[in-house]
């Protein structure tokens, strides 16, 4: 995230921002309308034309739709497909899209309560710039115009307010706690200059604490904080850990718990941070990567790479937390994990869904995930 498009900049900055007309970016944990996804279909990220990852993506919708609506977005040419394969309480329609990262690619909710906290509340959405991750020089592909205009084309759907923002950004390089502060890491930034003031104007942030790196080989989007880190709570931190400090991911992992237990947030709180286990190194097999086509300017995957394995990349919905699984190896590292965000959100059910296909794929069920605050 970061570029810049100066003309467009001058345009929205002359402009009343979300922030000045006292919109703010709620916390996941926040009541939900409900949640946007899209459906995988690409062959050069996802392996045999997204047979695997469209179960898994089932599967996540699923999980989702025993707590709140769920609506899954598919091209033109997938909208049966998705229809027959989802359950009859998950929504399906048509969205044009280049692929399914709704978390970036989708609208970043914002809310306003009329007469203050816990007032009548109105919600709006920010629409970023998107460029699949890096451009023409370093991006995942080179045609993202579909992308693009998702964000636009779900607050048209809705009826919602939507603010246009000059910048590149992504939702999952980004993590809030719903009371003016901001998560992010260094590596996904482009360039800080001005970031922090656009992260104040559109999302209402006041302090933006940011972190050396993202999970260690989080290659594809350049170590988004979903993938690592992400407030609990207003005051409390889950950070993605190893004890293992032959893995290089445990002075990654160290260097950000040193930023945090020295941060106060927003309100000058100090942060709790609870340690949420990794699983072991998870490597690509070479069934795997054969199975992934490799098209032009997209990104081969290699047998044998470690993949970018956590489970901080979790969503929240009402009532619920539905969290990555991977089994194998894994099995004892996701109920270790499970047992973890349980005792964290003990008002909430834990569902671990598995998902090595969707992290096969550079990501998460946080990133295929965009909630839309309740009204």
């Amino acid at each position: 995230m970061g570029a810049v498009q100066p003309a467009a900049a001058a345009a929205v900055a002359a402009e009343p921002s979300p922030a000045d007309l006292g919109y703010r970016m709620p916390g996941e944990w926040e009541p939900h309308k409900g949640t946007w996804m899209g459906w995988p279909q690409r062959p050069d990220n996802w392996r045999d034309n997204a047979v695997h990852v469209q179960r898994e993506f089932v599967a996540v919708a699923t999980a989702i739709s025993q707590f709140e609506p769920v609506t899954v977005c598919a091209n033109e040419e997938q909208v049966s497909a998705a229809r027959a394969a989802l359950p009859e309480q998950v929504q399906v329609m048509c969205v044009p899209q280049d692929d399914s990262w709704f978390r970036d690619t989708g609208p970043t909710f914002i809310v306003k309560e009329e007469g203050g906290y816990g007032g009548e509340r109105s919600v709006a959405g920010v629409d970023w710039q998107f460029n699949a991750w890096g451009g023409l020089e370093g991006g995942l592909y080179t045609s993202w115009e579909r992308d693009q205009q998702v964000a636009g084309t779900i607050l048209g759907m809705e009826g919602v307010r939507r603010f246009a923002c000059p910048i590149v950004m992504e939702g999952g390089s980004i993590h809030v706690d719903g009371e003016g502060t901001l998560l992010t890491t260094g590596e996904a930034v482009l360039s800080r200059e001005d970031i922090e003031g656009w992260l104040r104007r559109m999302l209402g942030i006041q302090k933006v604490i940011w972190l050396p790196l993202g999970l260690y080989g989080d290659d594809d989007t350049n170590g988004h904080i979903d993938n690592f880190a992400c407030f609990a709570r207003p005051g409390v931190v889950l950070l993605a850990w190893t004890d293992d400090t032959s893995d290089p991911q445990h002075s990654i992992s160290a260097q950000a718990l040193d930023v945090l237990s020295k941060s106060t947030d927003a309100k000058g709180r100090p942060l709790q941070v609870i340690k949420l286990p990794l699983p072991p190194p998870l490597h690509i097999t070479e069934t795997e990567a054969k199975g992934v086509e490799v098209l032009h300017g997209s990104k081969p995957r290699v047998a044998g790479d470690r993949m970018a394995a956590s489970y901080a990349n979790y969503y929240i919905c009402n009532g619920g937390v539905v969290m990555p699984a991977f089994g194998g190896e894994a099995a004892a590292a996701d109920e270790q994990a499970r047992q973890v965000l349980a005792e964290v959100y003990p008002e909430r059910r834990v569902v671990a869904v598995q998902s090595r296909e969707i992290l096969l794929g550079g990501g998460n069920i946080h990133c295929i995930t965009q909630q839309q605050p309740a009204e």
